[in-house]
Parts: structure tokens; sequence; C-alpha cells
């Protein structure tokens, strides 16, 4: 029956005690994979390929009088011109990502280009200025720009940029007068993968948090207590198991009383299920948020044992969420050390006289490797929206008390 297929996990299992933690949706895609705004980066390199290689060939076609043999170097123009043509092609045939076999080929041929270009050039000991299509062969691997990791790329630019090191220090006699073309050669080669590979990563890191933030978004308007995406996606797994169930029971294609293994899984879906709702009703909105989000659930823990969290307006929860979001949002270096601390409750006895009706509910964020000074300020906008605050600084971090008013939910 189809509520023991293997791909229902929460049914291959007994429950007991603590339900088994969900699996993460696929919505970090592989660092190399493609998206719409990487498609158009890799035009964008592909076209600064074409130019280069433009500018290369014009200046092979200057230098053919000085050549001693340039049919290498010509044979190194048509091979790379080849490359380029069928490796653009290529990429926008296979989509998202470049095989290995194909990449293997791509940097082979590559190789074979700089070798001949280098055999042309060699009896004139300088390949600072007579290097051609090894220069454009090098860069040429920002043709697969987002088509492959950015380790490889970073490598096999570097292992091209220490062959043409190591060719310039046998072959050329350096001198005051030609180190600056052997530099810009190698600079040439070298640079644009980099710059490429930088621009990229940091591209994709800003998609890729601004995704988990719109994703997490719409805790802000969730209800007080609530299951979360995750778990939503988990029940509605579950309530199709127990459909399927109920079916077959009911029809009679599954005989009564249940067989020991049927009962097994049927006991363990009920536990499932209640599981889910005793949970519905103790994570708040910011449970949810924190513990969904790929980035603030590494940086941020939250204490909030009466789930007060859940009695903030939807301004005050968007206050607190933007306001975490500009605490651990930052580079990743930066990022590896910050965490933040939220802690919310216990409320007070007494009650603020002008507040009314309203009830207090204290917020505390502590932090640690950040600094007051290097706090964004719409950072203090944001919190500013969640209720009245103070700051100080406490072991060199950050410490903000907060003041949340809110609507008692005994009179509403």
């Amino acid at each position: 029956m189809s509520f023991l297929r293997s791909n229902d996990n929460t049914l291959d299992v007994i429950v007991s005690g603590k339900r088994a933690p969900l699996a993460m949706p696929a919505r970090q895609a592989a660092p190399q994979r493609g998206t719409l705004g990487t498609a158009f980066i890799g035009i964008g390199a592909s076209l600064v390929v074409g130019i280069r290689a433009i500018y290369g060939f014009s200046w092979f076609v200057g230098q053919w009088p000085i050549y001693p043999n340039p049919v290498p170097a010509l044979i190194a123009w048509i091979l790379l011109i080849a490359i380029l043509v069928t490796t653009f092609v290529t990429a926008r045939i296979v989509g998202d990502r470049l095989p290995n076999w194909i990449f293997g080929l791509f940097l082979l041929s590559l190789a074979l280009v700089i070798a001949l270009d280098f055999t042309a050039i060699w009896p004139l000991h300088d390949i600072g200025r007579h290097a051609t299509a090894s220069l454009a062969a090098a860069m040429s691997l920002l043709l697969v720009l987002t088509l492959r990791g950015t380790t490889e790329l970073l490598v096999a630019s570097g292992i091209a940029g220490l062959g043409i090191v190591a060719a310039i220090l046998i072959n050329s006699d350096l001198s005051p007068n030609n180190i600056a073309p052997q530099v810009t050669s190698v600079a040439f080669a070298v640079l644009p993968v980099v710059i490429g590979v930088v621009l990229v990563r940091g591209f994709r890191r800003m998609i890729q948090i601004e995704l988990d933030r719109v994703l997490i978004q719409s805790t802000v308007s969730a209800p007080r207590f609530a299951v979360g995406m995750l778990a939503s996606e988990e029940l509605a797994r579950l309530d199709l198991a127990a459909e399927d169930l109920l079916d077959s029971v009911a029809s009679g294609r599954t005989p009564l009383p249940l067989r020991p293994k049927t009962a097994s899984v049927a006991a363990s879906l009920a536990t499932e299920l209640r599981l889910h709702l005793i949970e519905g009703r103790r994570e708040t909105w910011l449970y949810h948020a924190v513990t969904e989000s790929e980035m603030l659930g590494r940086s941020v823990t939250v204490t909030d044992k009466g789930g007060l969290a859940g009695l903030l307006d939807a301004n005050q929860r968007d206050g607190l969420l933007a306001a975490t979001w500009l605490l651990v949002s930052d580079t990743a270096k930066a990022n590896a050390g910050r965490t933040v601390q939220i802690v919310l409750g216990p409320m007070a006895a007494e009650r603020d006289p002008a507040a009314g009706r309203k009830l207090a509910v204290p917020i505390l964020v502590t932090t640690t490797g950040v600094t007051r000074n290097r706090v964004d300020p719409s950072t203090w906008d944001a919190i500013r929206r969640v209720g009245r605050y103070s700051d100080s600084t406490q072991n060199a971090s950050l410490r903000v008390d907060i003041e949340c008013f809110v609507d008692n939910p005994a009179e509403l």
C-alpha cells in the first residue's frame, strides 16, 4: 500500500519519545548550480572572452612576420576558436552544470593551446611581449565561470598562471625594459578569472541571503502558535498516509484486524500526528523563523518558555526579525564568530501605568562578536519598532534591553 512506501520516511521507523528531525527542503542550491542571474553573468563573461580573443588574434596577425615558425601559433588559434565556440554552445545546451568529462577535455584543450603558442614564440625569448593564444586560453576559463565550482576554477587558473610564470623565468631574459610586459601578461591571464570567481561568489551569497529572508518573512503573519513550513510539508505526507490507510480499511483491501506490521506503521503514524499537534501549541513564529532559516539557525538562539513572541503584532515581529537579520548578516568571515541570543520574559509582576491595558514583554538581546560601533544604524530603527530599548556594552559585545508592549490576550 502507498502508506508503506519507503519515501514516506516518517512511517518507516517507530517514533519513541522525540520526533525525528525533519529533512531540510532542497531550497539551497549547490554552489555551482546556475540561476537566472548567474546565467546572465555567464553570457557577460563569454562576451569578455570573445573580445579578449579578438584582441589577441589581432595582435597575433600583427606579429606574423617576426615568428620564426608561425604554424604552431596558427594551429593554437584555430584550436582555441573551436574550443570557445564549442564550449559556448555546450554551456547553453547542458544547462546549469558542465559534466566532469567535458570540463576535463576543456582543460586539456586549453593546455594544448598554451603549449602550441609557447612553441611558436619560444625562440623569441620574450614570452610577455609575444604570447597571444596562450593568454586568451588562460582567460577562457571565464566561459565555465557559472558551470563549475569556484575552487576548481581557481586551481586551474593558478596552474595556468604558474605555467606562464615558469615559462617566463626559463625563457625570457628579464630586464627593467621587459619586466612590465611579463607581469602584465600574467595578470591578463589570471586576474580576470579570480575577479569573476569573487563576483559570482558574492552574487550567489547575496541571492541566498535574500531568498532565505523572503522564505521566513511569512512567519511575521503567522498565528501565535503554529507549525512551521517544514512541519507543514511533513503533515501533508502524514495526512496522505493516513488517508491511504483509512481508505484501504474502508474498501476492504486491508483486512481487520490489522497485521502486526501494518498496525506498527499505523501506531507510528498516530504518534507522529500527535507530536505535530503538540508542537503546534508551543512553537511560536520566532522559533520557526530561526530554525527554518539556514543563516539565522547557525547564529541565533531563542529562549521563550512562555511563548511570549506570539503576542507581538506584525509590526513588532517585523522589527525584531529585521534587527536580528541586521545583527548577523555580514560577510561570511565576519559572521563566523557572530552570535545573537534572544530571551523573552519573564513578565514583570507590576505593570507600567502608562501602558494602560497592554502587557509589557521584556526582550533581552545579547550578542557575541558584535560591537556597538559596528551596528548598522537601521538596526536601531528596527528595534525601535519593537518597543522602548536601552543598550549597553557587556564583555565587549552589545546588549539591548527592550520593553515591548503587547495587547493582553485575556481581553481580546
